[in-house]
């Protein structure tokens, strides 16, 4: 295949018509993500079958000509463990990518587990051992070196070959579609827009707090993810979990009685300490009507542990009917989202579309037949 780097404009949007007439693109990204929120995009690639091209968003500017392609209907798009290149599409172009799959997820329908490296699935098909050595570098550095650039183009020309193979092995099962929804699920969730009032609920211990500490928490979390968009740091550079959930419970006065508080990061109060004060402030301007429930935890509800074990065991032996994996029917995380949702607990109001074991082939397959069994309190299972 032919090689070329793409540094500038005039060549991005030649090399873009070109691949605009393909059935099948094979794409991947780099990125840096250490001291941000968003991961910095260093390097595009993309083959086509004739071109293994690599664009460089550092020197070109408008990336316009690229992102019509993800969004282009008619030809398919293939990625390897693409949750991050997703998160890249998001916050460089709020670009959402349509008929695209995930070589991760194909695999692991056909058996190598969930997380299967693409090293190792080039191993399968190929027989090629692929030097990682360059995978932990600053892609957003120049002058790239010959190997970072043959490491990059490995990633997606390797991925064209393959993937016909891996296709067509997994067109012969009943599970191809099945793989294209778990990426469109994907899809969907990376772009579903992050509501920042509920971001107190995923703060690790919250459930010990009263309703006046998680409606604090509550104010402190949306605060902090504010700061971390508005600056462009991960989370935990602007306050950590152990220091809101800290300042929360123990509401201080002031920053000498913060810095005093158990588990509080003394960075955070010198840094962050009078800003957390302010936040304090205005959650206490709120009519303790408005103040969040209490949160229920999910294994302290009664016969949760028995219940789990259950709808996990029903869901196994369903996906032992079918030759697959419990891991490819249902997460822990997955049987806990429908548990969570059963119960209602923590004003949980979405409607069933919105629980993964209750849509797409899921619900065909097993979903129907728990939610039946959970109208009778799983007494049948």
């Amino acid at each position: 295949m032919e090689n070329q780097y793409i540094e500038d404009d005039e060549s991005l949007i030649l090399l873009c018509e070109q691949l605009s007439k393909a059935s099948i693109l094979t794409i991947d990204t780099e990125f840096v993500r250490t001291r941000t929120l968003y991961p910095r995009l260093g390097l595009l690639q993309v083959c086509d079958g004739d071109v293994v091209a690599l664009i460089d968003p550092i020197f070109i500017k408008d990336l316009s000509p690229f992102w019509s392609l993800l969004t282009d209907s008619n030809i398919e798009k293939v990625l390897h463990a693409c949750s991050e290149d997703l998160e890249v599409f998001l916050t460089q172009a709020n670009c959402r990518p349509v008929n695209l799959i995930d070589s991760q997820i194909m695999m692991s329908f056909l058996g190598h587990g969930l997380s299967l490296g693409y090293a190792a699935m080039v191993k399968h098909y190929l027989d090629i051992e692929l030097d990682k050595s360059d995978s932990r570098t600053d892609w957003t550095k120049r002058p790239l070196t010959k190997s970072q650039i043959e490491y990059a183009g490995a990633d997606v020309e390797y991925l064209y070959i393959i993937f016909p193979m891996l296709k067509n092995e997994l067109m012969k099962t009943p599970w191809f579609e099945a793989a294209q929804q778990d990426t469109a699920l994907m899809i969907e969730r990376k772009f579903t827009p992050i509501d920042d009032s509920q971001l107190y609920l995923n703060v690790k211990m919250s459930w010990r707090l009263n309703v006046k500490q998680l409606n604090s928490l509550k104010f402190l979390t949306q605060w902090r993810y504010q700061q971390a968009r508005k600056r462009d740091l991960p989370i935990s550079f602007v306050a950590k979990d152990q220091t809101i959930i800290g300042v929360a419970q123990t509401l201080p006065k002031n920053v000498g009685v913060m810095a005093a508080i158990e588990g509080v990061d003394v960075l955070d109060v010198r840094h962050k300490g009078k800003a957390m004060l302010a936040v304090l402030k205005q959650a206490e301007q709120v009519d303790e009507e408005q103040y969040p429930s209490k949160i229920k935890r999910l294994d302290e509800h009664p016969g949760y542990k028995q219940t789990f074990k259950k709808v996990k065991t029903f869901i196994a032996n369903i996906a032992k009917e079918n030759n697959q994996q419990i891991e490819n029917f249902a997460s822990k995380k997955q049987i806990n989202q429908f548990l969570t949702w059963h119960y209602q607990l923590n004003l949980q109001t979405v409607d069933a579309g919105k629980i993964d074991v209750l849509r797409d082939w899921r619900l065909s397959i097993f979903g129907e037949q728990l939610l039946a069994q959970a109208k009778s309190n799983f007494s049948q299972i």
